[in-house]
């Protein structure tokens, strides 16, 4: 489902009585069109994620980790000048559209009490985050600035005075002012259905739409089915994610949907199924965003490399030709009289192929010696070159296998992660720092913890310098080391001597998980004890040799790994 004015509808309510009342402690801008608001409410802290993503706008309590940026942007700042300390007064949905009033009372500069108004309106690219005095209605400030030659309805610029999103002349579903569907026939084109129903409702996404044409369909009883789904929705909410493996599909709705095939499962609340639906595509995008650079580097390294390859290989199956010029050597010396100045070519009878007529090029501005000695040249010179050349056929495709393994950490990367890895290539100098000043030296992040079922601790680097790190500094000898088999991945270390079969499995799926082979359905992964892991001389970082291991095959399953997250329970 997408994030339209139904579920705004179902967020809001499970929300305000969360929030209001509370008094928000921090506030910050982890990503450039995100905020999380920290509200202290009945005694719990609920980080507010506040998103005007082109894509996947939204408004919820998350529990996904983030990490602040060094420096706060202008926008953060004003907030934290207007409203920090503030108290939540209302969460208040506008009609049924998708814009919500965050409605703060705070203390001004000279201490008395004023109303502020964030207003987050999901309107896919038009999406914004928007702080007005409610007094005057005048901007304060937007995360997204919009002039007049974006919009010439609206100015969306500080000091500029805040114009709501115009209006649409649709019913209300929840009010029911409009009972237009009691009026629709049985159809078999529920499509055509579901459109009508969003010309008539506001707030309907095709999905909404298309759900509620199915259940009226199916219906005897059209009215109380319109206003049991429309209840649910605003009292007892069923949160669920629907999973279909066939379609690829994976939609998220506030209750059941029974247009939607596939698995489904629930979840306690709105802002927990947000959570595990967006985990990994958010954080996927937040990572392309904020690691354009090293990915676009990181391809030019690849492609630069690949076509050296090719030319290497060309050469050395020139090589391989290296003894026909020695053998045309040999036959122009040993018919040196034949051979005349000036000669193009010429058909020499070859003693090494039972005489038979062997056509040789010659250049007419050398004598028949000097034809035949740069005939011997050519042969020493490939004889000398295949060496070298398999040498650097060696190198090159170790650095194919270099930057596709840091390809292969972006994407399993978390925003955090990224600047491990920057650091990593600016060390190997593939990444020359643009600020010449000097910069506090970068701390890096810890390798990420899991816990067996056992509760067995199992740590997972996420890059090269945290995989190094891990297994040649934290790691015991006699722990564990997994790593998916001649695959792109993690290292990672089971912190027992002797850990269970079980263990061992759940310790390769976090392996075949954090892999470039993330989505194949059996991934080899070797497992060996650390004291047999060694690191080469002059070896790149994360790359490390073992002898030793056995194999194990395993499915990755996403659901596995974020239980493997939860600590174990204290007794």
């Amino acid at each position: 489902m997408s994030f339209d004015g139904v579920f705004t509808h179902a967020m809001t309510n499970e929300l305000a009585p969360l929030l209001t009342g509370g008094r928000l402690s921090r506030i910050s801008q982890p990503y450039p069109n995100e905020l999380i608001l920290t509200l202290r409410s009945k005694r719990h802290n609920y980080p507010l994620l506040l998103s005007a993503h082109p894509s996947y706008a939204r408004l919820q309590v998350t529990e996904i980790p983030f990490v602040n940026p060094e420096k706060p942007t202008n926008f953060t700042m004003t907030l934290r000048k207007y409203l920090d300390g503030a108290i939540l007064k209302t969460v208040q949905q506008m009609q049924n559209d998708r814009v919500v009033h965050l409605t703060f009372t705070a203390r001004n500069e000279i201490g008395d009490l004023e109303d502020l108004v964030l207003v987050i309106e999901m309107m896919g690219r038009h999406s914004n985050i928007i702080l007005v005095n409610q007094a005057n209605h005048k901007i304060i400030d937007t995360i997204r600035h919009v002039g007049h030659d974006q919009n010439r309805y609206r100015l969306l610029l500080p000091g500029a005075e805040y114009i709501a999103p115009p209006k649409q002349s649709l019913a209300n579903p929840f009010q029911e002012n409009k009972p237009f569907y009691l009026s629709l026939p049985k159809t078999a084109d529920i499509f055509a259905q579901a459109k009508q129903l969003q010309k008539t409702y506001q707030g309907f996404g095709f999905d909404t739409a298309v759900e509620l044409a199915t259940r009226l369909n199916q219906a005897t009883d059209k009215q109380s089915t319109w206003q049991n789904f429309f209840a649910t929705i605003a009292q007892k909410p069923e949160p669920t994610i629907t999973e279909d493996t066939n379609k690829k599909k994976r939609q998220f709705s506030p209750c059941k949907f029974v247009s939607e095939s596939g698995k489904q499962t629930t979840y306690p609340s709105l802002s927990l199924m947000l959570d595990d639906f967006y985990r990994n595509k958010a954080q996927l995008d937040r990572v392309r965003q904020q690691g354009s650079e090293l990915i676009r580097l990181v391809h030019n390294e690849i492609k630069k490399n690949k076509k050296k390859y090719r030319k290497l290989e060309k050469t050395l199956a020139n090589s391989e030709k290296a003894d026909t010029y020695r053998i045309k050597g040999e036959l122009l010396t040993t018919y040196l009289n034949h051979v005349k100045r000036g000669m193009t070519t010429i058909t020499l009878p070859n003693f090494y192929a039972a005489e038979k007529p062997t056509k040789i090029s010659l250049s007419n501005q050398l004598s028949p010696s000097q034809n035949a000695q740069k005939y011997f040249t050519k042969y020493q010179k490939l004889k000398h070159a295949v060496h070298f050349v398999k040498q650097q056929l060696g190198e090159t495709q170790a650095e194919i296998d270099y930057f596709q393994g840091i390809l292969t950490q972006i994407e399993i990367a978390a925003p955090e992660d990224l600047q491990d890895i920057q650091t990593e290539l600016r060390q190997q100098g593939y990444l020359k720092s643009k600020q010449k000043q000097k910069k506090r030296r970068h701390k890096l992040s810890q390798p990420e913890a899991f816990y067996a079922s056992d509760g067995t601790k199992i740590l997972v680097g996420k890059n090269n310098l945290q995989n190094d790190r891990l297994t040649l500094k934290k790691a015991r000898k006699t722990d564990i080391w997994l790593h998916t088999k001649n695959i792109p991945g993690s290292h990672v270390v089971i912190m027992a001597a002797d850990p269970s079969e079980t263990t061992k499995l759940e310790a390769a799926n976090l392996a075949a998980y954090y892999s470039k082979a993330r989505l194949s359905a059996s991934v080899p992964v070797d497992v060996v004890a650390i004291k047999k892991v060694h690191k080469p001389k002059g070896a790149k970082p994360g790359f490390v040799i073992y002898t030793g291991q056995k194999t194990l095959s395993v499915t990755p399953d996403e659901k596995l790994v974020q239980k493997l997250r939860q600590p174990p329970m204290k007794k």
